[in-house]
């Protein structure tokens, strides 16, 4: 049915962040009115890159920190698709760290929610490009000597045009955002801090809310240099909301080929041409 998004039984923890951004992203699709056969879910490796598996809509789930190229290569070949990356802090900015800047600068129209939980949850629970220094793990046992990735930062920083940060207590907000993604033209982060309630015993539930706060309609998501400085705003206050807009041209729009706004997928193929250049390469 157009507009009807499902969802399935999971796999992860009680209690678990992901719980709620699941809710939130069937929510998101719903009140857009897409539907599932339009929509692309892709995932990389870990417990929020399952999230593609859990919902009605097509999923594409791959190497662990390849989960952009694959999003960015579906987009250029049908522009029909709506593409969501859905996938881990680890998986985002670890591993996928490369992909996550040079997306940034091509700005391929796809939209990237990222649970930050601060931990790789699938693999026990070791530190993350984001995890707090001086952060004890079962494998830093001495507590964690890197300083934390500002993925909020450096998006802003490298050329994105929607940056937003949003957290798992207040559901009303990150639907918002991720609405508010989907439909930007161009790249767009969400970052959603949530709990790991297996293995990050320092940035709990309880821990986001005594500090998270909701940006008010006074602040100006288009002033870059502002955008910044809450971009930085992370310990004891952590703003949440829209943090940068800017319109920023399409890689589509630039790109000679894809410009036209004629599908890849849906263009005729010359088979000989194909052949002849397959068979230089021998």
């Amino acid at each position: 049915m157009s507009g009807t998004f499902e969802t399935y039984e999971t796999a992860w923890c009680p209690g678990c962040g992901n719980f709620s951004i699941l809710k939130c992203v069937q929510t998101a699709l719903n009140e857009i009115g897409k539907d599932p056969k339009d929509i692309l879910m892709v995932g990389g490796i870990g417990q929020a890159a399952k999230l593609p598996q859990y919902i009605s809509a097509n999923a594409f789930c791959g190497l662990h920190g390849r989960a952009l190229p694959a999003a960015a290569a579906a987009k250029m070949a049908n522009t029909n698709l709506t593409v969501i990356v859905d996938t881990g802090d680890g998986d985002s900015y670890g591993e996928g760290g490369n992909h996550f800047i040079h997306n940034i600068r091509r700005n391929v129209d796809i939209t990237h929610f990222t649970h930050d939980n601060q931990v790789y949850g699938l693999t026990k629970g070791q530190a993350s490009p984001t995890s707090m220094a001086g952060m004890v793990t079962g494998v830093q046992v001495f507590g964690n000597i890197n300083e934390p990735l500002n993925p909020v930062l450096m998006a802003i920083a490298a050329g994105a045009g929607f940056v937003a940060r949003g957290f798992t207590g207040n559901l009303e907000q990150l639907i918002s955002l991720m609405k508010q993604a989907i439909e930007y033209k161009g790249y767009a982060l969400v970052d959603i801090l949530q709990p790991c309630v297996s293995f990050n015993k320092l940035n709990t539930f309880a821990w986001y809310k005594e500090r998270v706060y909701a940006l008010n309609d006074s602040y100006d998501p288009k002033d870059k240099m502002a955008a910044m400085q809450k971009a930085m705003e992370f310990g004891g206050r952590i703003p949440t909301g829209l943090l940068y807009l800017e319109e920023k041209e399409t890689f589509h729009a630039k790109n000679p080929v894809l410009k036209n706004g004629e599908p890849l997928a849906g263009r005729r193929r010359d088979l000989k041409t194909v052949e002849k250049l397959a068979a230089e390469l021998v």
